[in-house]
């Protein structure tokens, strides 16, 4: 293994299902999407799977342990942890809960070009993301079995206490832009470029 292996949360996801028990990457699939957890990484193409599996299988943190064949079906590599995939584990985890990472969402990004479209425009974008957020609020609450340990929930405790805080702005902002204490215009735009570009 050479120098410190890149840390990604998928690769974290997959070494965590290779902890509880050896899998092939479509059942990994399967376990992220039943568990919810294709809201924490993007697993709508397998491919994004094998692709990080080959990296953790270079870099030495997973290893092929066995082929399966079921009846009609291609074979299927299995896949288990190495003791350096449970040590890097460990290392990302502990890295990863301290320290705020620099990660680059497209909302924030939306709203530092607002300008650019009309304060009408903007409030009926935003009552769109407003009834989508709630939608996806919704989903966490359903989704959760009966009983189920918190301990195995609080990844969506917190999707739902941002989901519920970016609402309640939300809704400040609509208001804003309703009741037109938020606004703009081209001369005000300009004005402002000119004192402050």
């Amino acid at each position: 293994m050479q120098g410190e292996p890149r840390r990604s949360t998928l690769g974290l996801v997959l070494l965590a299902l290779l902890i509880e028990a050896p899998m092939h990457p479509y059942r990994m699939q399967q376990v992220i999407k039943e568990r919810g957890q294709d809201q924490l990484v993007n697993v709508a193409q397998r491919n994004s799977v094998y692709q990080a599996l080959d990296r953790l299988v270079r870099d030495g943190l997973v290893r092929p342990a066995s082929v399966t064949r079921e009846a009609g079906r291609p074979e299927r590599t299995v896949y288990e942890i190495t003791e350096a995939g449970a040590e890097t584990m460990h290392r990302w985890l502990t890295e990863m809960l301290p320290a705020p990472a620099r990660e680059f969402p497209e909302f924030p990004a939306a709203l530092a070009f607002l300008p650019v479209l009309a304060p009408a425009l903007v409030r009926d974008l935003l009552v769109v993301r407003i009834e989508a957020q709630e939608e996806r609020l919704a989903g966490i609450h359903e989704q959760a079995p009966p009983g189920l340990p918190r301990l195995f929930l609080v990844e969506d405790e917190f999707r739902a206490a941002m989901l519920t805080a970016e609402i309640a702005w939300l809704r400040s902002l609509v208001a804003d832009l309703e009741n037109g204490t938020l606004t703009w215009d081209r001369e005000m735009i300009e004005k402002t470029l000119e004192a402050y570009g």
